[in-house]
């Protein structure tokens, strides 16, 4: 069987040509599509041979709560059709790649210990863009076991300045 990442480029370059300018509003509905299609009791849905591909349509149409708009709804049908629902995670991640290429920046996921408000994330968002030198889209991810502090993950590089880390860190001197 062909790799999940050959099946999914196809169809992310073809729905990044055909939003066009209006990629980065498509890639919020994609987003969406891609967290429906995750879930392992749809997929199961989806493969019943029993299950129409409109039936599955109306299902992932009716949880999802972004408007789809046409292209939205034309892109779900041709994955539908296909055969291609498990690979819509993927396609989104494709996708969210030729976008952030596009505008010129890079995703970022940052783990905290605690909820962090929009002013102290602004301000964050400042300093990483600084630190990494390019412009970022920052998710935030509540990891507690961090105890507290951050760790940002920007593609392949990590920057790790939580308390779990420092104590990790201590635990490796002193048994050293």
């Amino acid at each position: 069987m062909a790799e999940i990442a050959t099946i999914a480029r196809p169809y992310a370059e073809a729905l990044f040509k055909a939003t066009g300018n209006g990629a980065a509003g498509a890639a919020v509905w994609l987003d969406e599509l891609a967290a429906v299609a995750a879930n392992e009791q749809l997929r199961q849905f989806a493969d019943n041979p029993k299950a129409t591909p409109q039936q599955v349509f109306d299902l992932i149409a009716g949880v999802v709560k972004s408007p789809l708009g046409d292209a939205g709804q034309n892109f779900l049908r041709a994955v539908i059709d296909n055969g291609r629902l498990g690979a819509l995670p993927e396609i989104a991640s494709q996708f969210r790649a030729l976008v952030n290429s596009q505008q010129g920046s890079y995703d970022a996921v940052v783990y905290s210990a605690f909820e962090i408000d929009s002013a102290a994330l602004a301000e964050l968002s400042g300093v990483l863009e600084k630190r990494f030198a390019r412009k970022l889209n920052l998710k935030v991810e509540l990891q507690p076991e961090l105890i507290g502090g951050i760790r940002v993950v920007v593609g392949d590089e990590v920057l790790d300045t939580s308390v779990k880390a420092r104590l990790d860190q201590m635990k490796v001197a002193l048994t050293a």
